[in-house]
């Protein structure tokens, strides 16, 4: 097979993508070790004695040595585990990088649905705008022939007064859900071009304990808490082998030219045995123990606090989901109602029975009602993926990343 290619100039950086080539996972400690040095050296002695007080022959060399060394690690409780807990910080930025795809994800949902709820109240308040100009205009001309008072045409000038001051305020969402969502989506030009669907991105479970159950494999923060905690744990049992022997093995071959002035050449092999037992540091290794042990006990009360918080926030979507349908028939029952009555209340208004008090107050719970109605199919659309949210594994699975 061809030779694998040089290992790239990074290091994982979850920042930077999910990049994940095998020299980022710390082998490098695993596998022997290989040194190529040399040297060369000029002697120059200004003053040399013999036994007698006497100057002796100077006879300065310039020796050039060089020298490869192999040596592997025989024993090291603490490579292993090093090995592993790079690989578990791997999975760790791998599962935090998920849970910021989803976080983008829900975001981006939120912002699709929040500028058709904004557009769809816009288009409300504007309808209604409309009526109420209309129905000024009609009062005026009722007015003037007596059929109604001063009073009443001020209760629909009043009316369209706040007519308008809602329809500016729509404006005005309309225009902060649009930035959102270019900052988030993209560019759009025309918030009309977006559609709605019901349908769910995923599957549902059929009961609230598979939903538990599923959100408890498949949520990042809990898998993050997971990898956190066996982090840790990795980290105190390094600490604790740093109390522990090590060995290793070393061959060394060396070449000298010009060693001294009675040898010319040498060339020496050196096979080399080292035993360490590092048992006593002043305290310092013991004290490292005792905080990664404080540390792990730590991350291990995070974890079971971050399934407990997920059993409540599933519950919580689970019962938003169920209830969401049923809600979104009742209040779409509830502005077919209000349409028919004020529909009826505007023709009894024609024919002199209702006041224009009566045609005001319709004519707000219609409104109403209208407004109910849109926000309701927007949380109709979100309840799935607030579920889902929980769930991010499976979403990206059902979604084919």
């Amino acid at each position: 097979p061809p030779p694998p290619p040089p290992p790239p100039p990074f290091f994982f950086n979850p920042e930077a993508g999910n990049r994940d080539p095998l020299w980022s996972r710390g082998l490098g400690d695993v596998y022997k070790r290989q040194t190529l040095s040399g040297s060369k050296s000029i002697e120059d002695t200004n003053k040399l004695t013999n036994q007698s007080g006497g100057d002796a022959t100077i006879n300065d060399v310039d020796p050039f040595t060089t020298s490869i060394k192999l040596e592997q690690t025989i024993l090291d409780f603490g490579r292993d585990i090093t090995l592993q807990k790079n690989i578990t910080a791997l999975d760790l930025a791998k599962a935090k990088l998920v849970k910021k795809e989803q976080d983008i994800l829900h975001k981006a949902i939120d912002a699709f649905t929040n500028l058709i709820l904004a557009r769809e109240t816009l288009e409300i308040n504007s309808k209604n705008l409309n009526l109420l100009i209309r129905q000024v205009e009609n009062d005026k001309i009722r007015r003037d022939r007596g059929q109604i008072t001063n009073t009443d045409l001020a209760q629909s000038e009043s009316s369209l007064a706040g007519a308008q001051a809602q329809f500016a305020k729509a404006k005005s969402d309309l225009l902060i859900s649009k930035l959102n969502y270019e900052n988030i989506i993209g560019k759009i030009n025309d918030p009309n071009q977006l559609q709605k669907n019901f349908n769910a991105i995923v599957g549902i479970p059929a009961t609230l304990n598979e939903a538990i159950n599923l959100s408890k494999q498949n949520n990042p923060d809990i898998l993050i808490a997971k990898l956190d905690l066996e982090k840790s744990e990795k980290d105190l049992a390094i600490s604790e082998s740093d109390l522990k022997p090590s060995a290793s093995l070393s061959l060394e071959r060396s070449y000298s030219d010009d060693l001294t002035s009675t040898i010319d050449e040498r060339e020496k092999d050196t096979l080399k045995a080292t035993l360490s037992w590092p048992f006593y540091s002043g305290g310092k290794k013991r004290s490292t123990i005792n905080k990664n042990s404080n540390l792990t006990t730590r991350k291990r009360l995070l974890l079971d606090d971050v399934v407990k918080t997920n059993e409540t926030n599933v519950a919580s979507a689970w019962s938003s989901l169920q209830s969401s349908e049923s809600f979104l028939s009742s209040v779409k029952v509830q502005v077919r109602a209000s349409q028919i009555a004020y529909e009826g209340v505007t023709a009894e208004y024609e024919r002199g029975s209702r006041n224009t008090l009566d045609v005001i107050q319709s004519n707000a719970l219609l409104l109403s009602a209208q407004i109910s109605l849109a926000n309701s199919e927007k949380d109709y659309l979100m309840a799935p993926v607030s579920y889902t949210h929980l769930r991010a594994h499976e979403t990206r699975e059902d979604r084919g990343w």
